[in-house]
């Protein structure tokens, strides 16, 4: 079976960074996803925040830049309560932009927000945002 992106998914990640793209793409080929969410306006970025689901107010987020330089990505069938497979999900959308970025098909570092300071330790993570992916210049 050949994975594909549902129209919403593709529209999503179509407002990203072409890193992003990249990166998704090919993971998609192998372990099926959806994109939640690409780029946010102002209503939406403070609603995410109101809620609980981001700790910055517009325009502060990544996802609030044009092209967006996150995403939010969750393993396909979606089940929000599955945070293993988010895990393992996270892991290898993370390997794939390691291995992207040294072969120099991108030109961004990942970061998940799994895993915010980047130390391969999840449980000093102190706000879980596991769908979330973004993109930094830094290490």
């Amino acid at each position: 079976m050949v994975n594909k992106y549902s129209k919403i998914s593709k529209s999503r990640l179509g407002e990203a960074h072409k890193d992003l793209q990249v990166v998704f793409k090919e993971v998609l080929k192998h372990f099926d996803h959806s994109i939640i969410c690409g780029h946010r306006g102002e209503q939406e970025q403070d609603t995410a925040f109101e809620s609980g689901f981001s700790k910055v107010k517009f325009p502060n987020s990544r996802h609030n830049l044009l092209p967006s330089m996150a995403v939010d990505a969750i393993p396909f069938p979606i089940d929000w309560k599955d945070t293993k497979r988010m895990i393992h999900f996270a892991g290898y959308v993370m390997a794939t932009a390691k291995m992207f970025k040294e072969q120099g098909l991108i030109t961004h570092n990942f970061r998940w927000g799994g895993d915010w300071d980047r130390d391969t330790e999840l449980n000093d993570n102190v706000f879980q945002d596991y769908p979330h992916f973004e993109l930094r210049k830094d290490k």
